[in-house]
């Protein structure tokens, strides 16, 4: 152990706090420290792998649900053109079958003069 306490010593230079931190990360890990650093970046690798393939995942969800949107919006007016037209059908058909009172009072009017002469 004295040997370990004079390579933290000896890494300790005037007052800098990285080589302090080194010195107290020598002191609690020992030689597995480069172990340790080399799993934790293995993790961080890792875990940005995972957010890299979240966001495209995100991403490709995002453009399906736009154009999911954009055909829903397009059949809403597929659909709505299609209603406006039967209903403007069936209003003509409507007029159609109507009968005009002023008219049909005339062809009467005509129809009893004649018959009276």
């Amino acid at each position: 152990m004295a040997k370990n306490d004079k390579t933290v010593t000896d890494n300790i230079s005037a007052n800098d706090p990285t080589s302090k931190i080194d010195a107290i990360k020598q002191l609690i890990f020992g030689e597995n420290i480069q172990e340790y650093n080399h799993e934790f970046e293995a993790v961080k690798k890792d875990i940005l792998d995972k957010k890299k393939e979240l966001e495209n995942l995100i991403d490709d969800v995002k453009v399906e649900l736009l154009q999911n949107i954009d055909n829903l919006s397009t059949d809403i007016n597929i659909r709505i053109t299609e209603l406006e037209n039967t209903l403007d059908d069936k209003a003509d058909a409507l007029d159609e079958k109507k009968l005009d009172r002023k008219l049909f009072g005339d062809l009467l009017i005509k129809l009893g003069e004649k018959i009276s002469n």
